[in-house]
């Protein structure tokens, strides 16, 4: 499954439209600048696995919303677990995790 950089952008952005916040209040949440997040919004830049979860606490969304456009909004709890182990994870970890969350989700 390829991921489609354009539309996950324009989820990003909507959701943090939704939520009523500028972009420099979303970076300032995941501590980037805000012509990065502008360039993902707009498809121009892929974020790493650790920024793109720290978007996904930003707009309190899960990540399947922003990448399959799919909402879960009965098992937040559950997702956030996940995204705070995520969180303190280091580069090679984090990768690994990539590679096992990709595994997972073509096998579907």
């Amino acid at each position: 499954m390829a991921l489609d950089y354009g539309t996950i952008g324009q989820r990003i952005a909507a959701r943090r439209k939704a939520l009523g916040l500028k972009q420099v209040q979303v970076c300032e949440r995941c501590d980037i600048n805000s012509n990065y997040l502008s360039n993902i919004e707009r498809a121009k830049s892929i974020p790493s696995l650790e920024v793109f979860v720290r978007i996904c606490q930003a707009l309190d969304v899960t990540p399947d919303e922003l990448l399959a456009g799919t909402v879960r909004r009965e098992e937040p709890e559950e997702w956030k677990n996940v995204a705070e182990k995520l969180r303190g994870m280091s580069r090679e970890q984090l990768a690994l995790a990539d590679s096992f969350l990709s595994w997972v989700s073509e096998r579907g």
